[in-house]
């Protein structure tokens, strides 16, 4: 049985900190070597649901543009 996913999960942790680390989507989608799309990180910052391999894509690229490590949870607070 799979299990149900709220749609709409409220702003992310994600949105605040790109915005503290001047980041806007553009810089994400820029500095990932994967395929993720500005749509892709609207969406992550607004806290519409995605699937784990596309958080963890847009993870790897804010990793990739701060010089941070983060974990999953530090950027989205569903799972």
């Amino acid at each position: 049985m799979e299990k149900e996913h709220s749609l709409e999960n409220g702003v992310q942790p994600l949105d605040a900190l790109m915005t503290a680390d001047g980041l806007d989507n553009h810089a994400l989608v820029a500095s990932s070597t994967e395929q993720i799309t500005h749509k892709m990180v609207a969406k992550a910052r607004s806290g519409r649901w995605l699937n784990k391999s596309i958080r963890l894509k847009i993870l790897r690229a804010y990793c990739k543009a701060t010089g941070q490590e983060r974990a999953l949870g530090e950027l989205f607070n569903y799972d």
